[in-house]
């Protein structure tokens, strides 16, 4: 994370720039945004908007920081980031490590002042009650709503006891609904879990649309392990968490298919995540439907020229 910090402090970054920026031809207008290349950083990676400089010197077109909480807080106990070489995965249950919603926005003032898209993604604090989430995500919205080029908004991470509970659609409505109020202007997309059915991730893409949103994320980790190669006593030693990378590659293309046939309509910005490891990845996401394409575990395993080699074989 240094070396990629430091890639974005001048006098490095407009040098590794020079080597790294995405062709003119890549742009993709969106959201009232103009995406330099459809390929970005997921959330996860920058919790605490840290490393936004380094990652677009890189080439990635935007970077979606956090997940933010309202309310800091430690995550939990490590270990608790694990690698599945022989399955290009990890394994994570981080539990949304940061500094919280106040220290996020002012580290995106200060971004702000450079150009670089940056969506902000926001999260449940832990010690808040399910039952009290919607306030809790208003206020990290309204602070960081005025700062960032887009939200989004996440109840789809499976290691914050009870949030995944928000995907139901008769609990996402309100708070897709007051969160969208608190937003303002800036666009609102919600990220979902591959572990949904299929009604479900038709279900809510149609609420998505009726509440107002401007876009759905397609997908998150997800909490099943079916398929892997690793050793099962290893995979029962790591525990819980979610799996992301190659394994997840097949589901999330089922999940933007069914987002983009219930919502066909090109203005509904869909974002794809899941087992993008390649260029042919991403081109198969855009031929899908999707409008952006977002990564993240391969970059763990292919290094710092991985958003270049992609940008390159678009």
């Amino acid at each position: 994370m240094a070396a990629i910090r430091a890639a974005g402090l001048r006098p490095i970054a407009p040098v590794v720039a020079r080597w790294t920026r995405p062709d003119p031809a890549l742009q993709v207008r969106t959201m009232g945004l103009t995406f330099p290349t459809p390929f970005g950083m997921a959330a996860g990676f920058d919790k605490n908007a840290v490393a936004v400089r380094g990652l677009e010197a890189l080439g990635f077109g935007h970077v979606e920081v956090g997940t933010v909480t309202a309310i800091p807080q430690p995550g939990n106990p490590k270990p608790r980031l694990f690698r599945l070489i022989d399955d290009r995965a990890l394994i994570n249950r981080m539990g949304f490590n940061n500094n919280g919603a106040r220290a996020a926005a002012k580290r995106l003032a200060r971004l702000r002042k450079r150009g670089a898209i940056i969506g902000a993604n926001i999260g449940k604090s832990r010690v808040v009650a399910v039952d009290d989430a919607t306030a809790d995500y208003v206020t990290s919205a309204t602070m960081l709503a005025p700062l960032a080029d887009y939200l989004a908004v996440n109840v789809s991470s499976p290691n914050t006891p009870g949030l995944r509970g928000l995907q139901a659609v008769e609990t996402l409505r309100p708070l897709l609904e007051a969160v969208r109020a608190a937003a303002g202007k800036t666009p609102l997309l919600v990220k979902i879990a591959p572990d949904l059915s299929d009604d479900e991730v038709a279900g809510i893409t149609s609420l998505a649309v009726e509440v107002g949103l401007d876009g759905l994320i397609a997908t998150n980790t997800t909490i099943s392990r079916a398929g892997l190669v690793t050793d099962d006593e290893k995979i029962e030693t790591i525990g819980a968490g979610g799996l992301s990378g190659a394994p997840v590659k097949e589901r999330s293309l089922e999940v933007l298919r069914i987002v983009r046939s219930t919502v066909p309509d090109a203005d509904f910005c869909v974002i794809s995540a899941g087992g993008v490891s390649t260029s042919d990845d991403v081109r198969e996401r855009l031929e899908a439907g999707a409008t952006l394409v977002q990564g993240y575990t391969e970059f763990i395993y292919r290094g710092p020229a991985w958003a270049h080699q992609i940008n390159r074989g678009l």
